[in-house]
């Protein structure tokens, strides 16, 4: 019994935050603030529930002392995400760099060019290249690498800011879909108990990941037209402006050859398979080269040590934001058990109903709730794996809210919050777009489930 009121207690954390994120609450502090209250309710569920049912089958997580308990969360959490931060200086250093080299600006006006008075062409186009370039790459790094290029693009032709940033998580998200590196990530959820694979990579998950990848690709594309119809403003930069514009140096020359940079980290890490970081270190460089900001060797450090310093203050919101969301993830990992308690005894076993209801309750995969693997959702697909679901149906089912709900549309989800901060949209009025949008794809997908898998 204890058990169930420490899982209603965590639902009810749970859509507190997503209340106090509607009204524009603090995110950082809000989410810490969850952190604490499910770590503490479920530390204090394993101290003092004596159910025997329970205890035998959570033994790992109470027999834990509260040191390691407290370690995992506050302390192994905000650590474990440290490459992640790496990739996000180094993605800003080469923003900056782009910037100052005025090769984003000199993008701009030839794509602007290109566009004439099509720009949702334009815009389609370009969501059509993020979701081909994301089925390949991914992190947070390559996220900000594309992202300042194609936001400045995207605003300078007029697309409102809103609708650029939704329209451009929609597009990454897509390809990733197909991605073979997330998928490997969260095929591990899938395990048999003898530690083997359930599902691969293979044909049988493709020709859902193709439809998906598709199915969300036209939605950020019809989203784009319908929305770039409302309300036309163009901006020159989303970004805080130096004086001169766009960052750029007064006078400063962009040769042709320039023009490849934003690709050269892209080009790399796909067809060669080489480190992102060494990707954004070798553009950056023959940006600096080209455009002749390094030909003395004191020109060179003081431009090298501008743009990073100017790099890591744009981020420096951000950085503290990532580094509370690790915490609630594991955080996340010890209300399982209250979970499984709250809602295993609910739940029907018809694939019918489950696909049913998971395309009505598909926001519950926001906040790294409980139908997103990237948060609470293993207490969700523990309970589904004991009702004997088909491994690629589970995988497919649960696949559709962690890609589409949370890691493209929720802003826990740390680019996000990049992109956010970048374009100067409010969280509020950002939810309000993707949420729903999220949703329509989420149902979609999980009728697809349904017939390809049920």
């Amino acid at each position: 019994m204890v058990q169930i009121i420490i899982g209603v207690l965590l639902l009810v954390a749970f859509f507190g935050l997503i209340v106090y994120a509607f009204r524009g609450g603090n995110l950082m502090l809000g989410m810490l603030i969850m952190a604490i209250i499910w770590a503490s309710l479920s530390i204090i569920g394993f101290l003092t529930i004596k159910d025997p049912s329970f205890v035998s089958a959570n033994k790992a997580l109470i027999n834990t002392s509260l040191a390691d308990h407290l370690k995992a969360v506050f302390q192994s959490g905000p650590e474990s995400w440290g490459p992640t931060l790496v990739n996000f200086i180094f993605g800003a250093w080469f923003g900056r760099v782009m910037l100052k080299t005025g090769i984003a600006s000199k993008i701009i006006k030839l794509t602007v060019e290109l566009g004439g008075d099509k720009p949702v062409v334009t815009s389609i186009m370009l969501s059509i290249v993020t979701t081909f370039v994301f089925s390949s790459m991914f992190g947070a790094g390559a996220v900000v690498a594309i992202g300042v290029i194609v936001f400045p693009i995207l605003l300078s032709l007029g697309i409102p800011k809103k609708t650029a940033l939704v329209s451009f998580m929609l597009a990454v998200g897509a390809g990733l879909y197909i991605n073979p590196v997330i998928f490997s990530q969260y095929k591990m959820f899938y395990l048999d108990s003898n530690g083997n694979e359930t599902v691969s990579y293979d044909s049988q998950y493709l020709q859902w990941g193709f439809i998906a990848l598709a199915v969300q690709l036209l939605i950020a594309i019809i989203y784009t037209i319908v929305f770039s119809r409302k309300k036309r403003q163009v901006h020159q930069w989303a970004s805080p402006m130096p004086k001169n514009g766009t960052g750029a140096t007064e006078g400063n020359k962009v040769p042709g050859i320039a023009l490849i940079t934003p690709f050269v980290p892209v080009v790399l890490a796909i067809a060669f398979g080489l480190p992102v970081i060494f990707g954004f270190l070798v553009a950056g460089f023959f940006a600096l080269a080209v455009c002749g900001f390094m030909r003395t060797w004191k020109g060179t450090a003081e431009v090298f040590n501008k743009t990073f310093y100017d790099g890591v203050i744009d981020t420096a919101p951000l950085m503290g934001f990532m580094l509370i969301i690790p915490m609630f993830n594991a955080a996340s990992s010890l209300a399982v058990p209250y979970f499984q308690s709250l809602l295993g005894g609910i739940i029907p076993n018809s694939t019918l109903v489950v696909a049913l209801a998971f395309a009505i309750i598909a926001p519950l995969g926001l906040f790294r709730g409980p139908l997103t693997l990237a948060g609470a959702g293993s207490a969700t697909l523990g309970i589904l794996k004991s009702l004997n679901f088909s491994p690629h149906f589970l995988f497919a089912l649960m696949y559709a809210p962690t890609v589409t709900m949370n890691i493209s549309s929720d802003i826990t989800q740390s680019w996000i919050i990049w992109g956010i901060n970048y374009t100067k949209v409010e969280t509020k009025d950002y939810l309000k777009s993707s949420a729903p949008t999220g949703w329509i794809i989420t149902a979609i997908l999980s009728a697809a489930t349904f017939f390809i898998y049920g």
